[in-house]
């Protein structure tokens, strides 16, 4: 099963939480074991487990790209002004595959999925969600 997601983004860069999003398609799909892949479609965005319990993680994150890769001083910004953006984004990349136990994300107690923005703010930033099932007798349903 395959869906396409979308969220708006309210900052330039930021982390937004979608687990709940990714784990309302899973429940949609009626797979209980298998992978769940997702993938940020877009040059200047990413996908990233990271700690849920304090947003602090997610501030620090922005902070580390922001001095790795500094806004300004790259070659495509003579184009459009995001060459950091693009750089960030293929650093974090653009997937992460998760596995599917019993209906539900395979995420320990403190990660979630984020969706990485670099280039925001956008009014509707797709997602693809691909649920793969581990048993073929699930993916006939």
């Amino acid at each position: 099963m395959r869906k396409l997601i979308h969220i708006e983004t309210r900052l330039r860069e930021q982390l937004v939480d979608i687990t709940e999003m990714v784990s309302k398609v899973v429940s949609e799909s009626g797979v209980r074991d298998g992978l769940v892949h997702v993938y940020a479609q877009g040059a200047t965005a990413a996908i990233m487990i990271q700690e849920n319990w304090d947003e602090s993680i997610q501030s620090d994150v922005i902070a580390l790209l922001r001095q790795l890769i500094p806004r300004g001083v790259w070659l495509h910004d003579a184009q459009d002004g995001n060459g950091d953006a693009h750089l960030k984004a293929g650093i974090v990349g653009p997937s992460e595959t998760l596995p599917l136990i019993q209906g539900r994300l395979g995420l320990s107690r403190w990660q979630n999925l984020f969706f990485c923005e670099f280039d925001g703010p956008r009014k509707k930033r797709p997602i693809v969600v691909t649920v793969i099932p581990a048993r073929q007798e699930e993916a006939l349903r």
